[in-house]
């Protein structure tokens, strides 16, 4: 089963939705305990890196998040504000974040372009992936983000951006993937990379595990 992390800013609602439309055994979870039964775990998010620490650290999460993927190895899917605070540090509200991989998350330079990006733009891929099945070289998302991540190791760059500088706007490692577009709001492409994960994390979409 999938679960969906479910604080107070994120926005886990409209991806179990997404989920239940292919009809992957999906639900939302807000413990401990419903994280340990899970087979794979999606960290949406929207607003600031801040709230959602706050959230993380209030629901009490951070700690079983750390043993289950960093440690155990279950298969992890970052959405937007669930990429950027998987990083040391963002420069919203000079945020202190998970550090699961060194780097920061830095504000688009206002001079160059409109802040936050709000619309589609390219992803283009960098390396293949078994999330990437089916995807052609580079797609269009959906975006909506004011910040962007700025990974130490360019090895786990999986896909870039342009929006006034090239920026990262999707990472894998081991059984850690992330993105910085929204899933649920980027079409057929975004369903089938959802759609990916799951199978990816060992749930077919009919909601059974399996290969």
């Amino acid at each position: 089963m999938i679960g969906i992390i479910d604080y107070r800013v994120g926005n886990a609602p409209s991806v179990l939705n997404a989920l239940c439309s292919l009809n992957i055994d999906s639900c939302l979870v807000s413990s401990p305990g419903q994280v340990e039964k899970c087979t794979g775990i999606i960290l949406p998010g929207v607003g600031s890196a801040q709230a959602t620490m706050d959230s993380l650290a209030e629901i009490g999460l951070i700690r079983v998040l750390e043993d289950k993927v960093l440690n155990k190895g279950l298969p992890f899917l970052g959405i937007c504000i669930g990429l950027q605070v998987l990083f040391e540090y963002s420069e919203e509200g000079d945020a202190k974040c998970l550090g699961w991989f060194p780097g920061i998350v830095k504000r688009f330079p206002d001079q160059l372009v409109r802040v936050p990006q709000i619309g589609w733009n390219e992803a283009r891929f960098l390396d293949k992936h078994p999330v990437l099945a089916d995807l052609g070289k580079g797609e269009f998302f959906y975006f909506v983000n004011s910040f962007y991540v700025v990974p130490e190791k360019e090895d786990i760059m999986l896909a870039k951006t342009w929006y006034g500088v090239e920026f990262c706007s999707m990472i894998a490692y081991k059984n850690i993937i992330a993105a910085q577009f929204h899933l649920k709001k980027s079409g057929a492409r975004g369903l089938k990379l959802l759609k990916n994960f799951a199978m990816w994390a060992g749930i077919k979409s009919n909601g059974k595990a399996g290969g």
